[in-house]
């Protein structure tokens, strides 16, 4: 027994009955997710469990995509392997999905407990903030119920599947995160019920994605933002130093280059250096607080500009790494990106500019021509930068590419046959110059000197 997967059910009687699958000897091979309790479970009446694995659909079957999004379908098996008849009492599938945050406040100060009454912070933690979010709430049964008078059924000994299948809500679903103070996870879970024993369970993750389409008109829209700062101490100032900045578009996917079009204008007397950052701005809501969490994600820097001088970015690039999709769409965490060209001045605050990012899944098809638009109106006053000489310059035609052979014969005398060098020359033969095969071009001239049929009986002049 136990060679092949089976199906276990209940008859009308009360038996077990047990459907052997012969094209199978062992668990079915998957690549997709796998959570699975070890061996020796703990003990059943006449029975153990030795193996309990829950085993989502093959990726293949699915397009080869490891994530969910909403109206998906979540299928796969709960496996089962036991070591002798085991008694239960049910076998339930429970897929859940919830957004969750928390946190604790920093203690407050408390007046007059310091040295001469000044106030300090007291020790210890402050409230905890915390809020949830339900987005995913599904329970199936995977086993048939006991019979009337009966508490449980029997499963035979060997290797067992359960196949199940359910649909996620057609209702937009929450992309999955992790951040520092909450997080939004689904997962799927089966729990096996023994009457004489407690509850075994195993769980594996599904990832949700919530598609953002950056072909949206309200993405395509470029952002331009321009600032400026003058510097100096006190009274004495030694000058503004002003920073223009321009992206193409407010929607980007990961991976993506992030052209940077902008102009530095250095007046002070102080060395500057521009620098630009994608910053990722996660905010977290509960108990109508706000706790806020930033981190830069990529960053890109420029070359120093001395006082009195300009500098110009003609689309200087800014990978985006693999990070998040921005989530907007949840009540109590919010995932937003920015764009950030700043100014290092030194013994000065920094000169910062920045300008919103949405990173979505949907990358813009066709947006080459687009850009193109775009950035002409941009760069019209950065057209000179378009005018500087290639790194390699191509060298010129061959003058016997632009002339063709019909019209180098009519201007141009055959050449006698080439004489032998050694007989007719009394010089050596490495002094003598070969004629060159082309002659220099035709001179200028007003009138075609080659005119056709129709204009032959003309008169041809000449400028010379």
């Amino acid at each position: 027994p136990g060679a092949g997967l089976s199906v276990a059910g209940s008859g009308g009687d009360g038996r077990v009955l047990k459907q052997s699958s012969t094209a199978a000897a062992g668990f079915p091979r998957s690549r997709g997710a796998m959570a699975a309790a070890g061996p020796g479970l703990g003990p059943g009446a006449g029975g153990t469990v030795k193996t309990l694995a829950l085993v989502l659909e093959d990726e293949a079957r699915r397009g080869g995509s490891s994530s969910y999004c909403s109206g998906d379908t979540v299928s796969g098996q709960v496996l089962l392997e036991l070591a002798g008849p085991l008694p239960l009492r049910g076998l339930r599938l429970e897929a859940a999905g919830r957004a969750r945050v928390a946190w604790s406040e920093s203690s407050g100060a408390v007046p007059g407990t310091g040295t001469w009454g000044v106030a300090v912070r007291a020790p210890g933690p402050g409230p905890r903030r915390e809020a949830e979010v339900r987005y995913l709430d599904i329970r199936q049964s995977l086993l048939r119920e006991p019979p009337e008078g009966e508490e449980s059924l029997i499963l035979l000994d060997g290797r067992h599947e359960f196949p199940f299948s359910f649909q996620l809500p057609q209702e937009p679903l929450v992309t999955s995160f992790t951040g520092k103070y909450g997080s939004i996870q689904y997962y799927v879970k089966a729990v096996l019920e023994r009457p004489a024993a407690p509850d075994q369970s195993v769980q594996t993750e599904l990832q949700v994605i919530s598609h953002i389409d950056i072909s949206s008109p309200a993405l395509l829209t470029p952002v331009l933002r321009s600032q400026e700062k003058m510097v100096g101490c006190w009274f004495f100032t030694s000058g503004p130093v002003s920073l223009s900045a321009k992206i193409e578009r407010k929607g980007y996917c990961n991976g993506e280059a992030i052209p940077i079009y902008a102009e530095i204008e250095n007046c002070s007397s102080r060395l500057i250096v521009p620098k630009a950052a994608i910053f990722q701005t996660q905010t977290y809501l509960a108990s109508g607080k706000t706790k806020t969490f930033r981190q830069m994600v990529a960053n890109v820097r420029g070359n120093h500009i001395a006082s009195g001088s300009t500098d110009t970015w003609n689309g200087k690039t800014l990978k985006i790494p693999p990070v998040s999709p921005s989530i907007l769409d949840c009540c109590i965490i919010r995932v937003e990106y920015s764009l950030a060209v700043y100014i290092h001045i030194p013994g000065a605050k920094k000169l910062m500019i920045e300008m919103p990012l949405v990173i979505g899944t949907i990358p813009c098809i066709g947006f080459s021509s687009r850009n193109s638009s775009i950035t002409s109106q941009f760069s019209m006053d950065m057209s000179w930068l378009a005018l500087t000489m290639p790194e390699h310059p191509e060298a010129p035609p061959n003058y016997a590419d632009v002339v063709s052979e019909e019209e180098f014969s009519r201007h141009v005398t055959a050449y006698p046959p080439p004489i032998d060098c050694e007989e007719q020359l009394c010089c050596p033969v490495f002094a003598y110059i070969q004629e060159f095969r082309f002659q220099p071009p035709p001179l200028y001239s007003e009138i075609d000197p080659h005119p056709t049929d129709v204009e032959e009986t003309q008169p041809v002049s000449f400028m010379l």
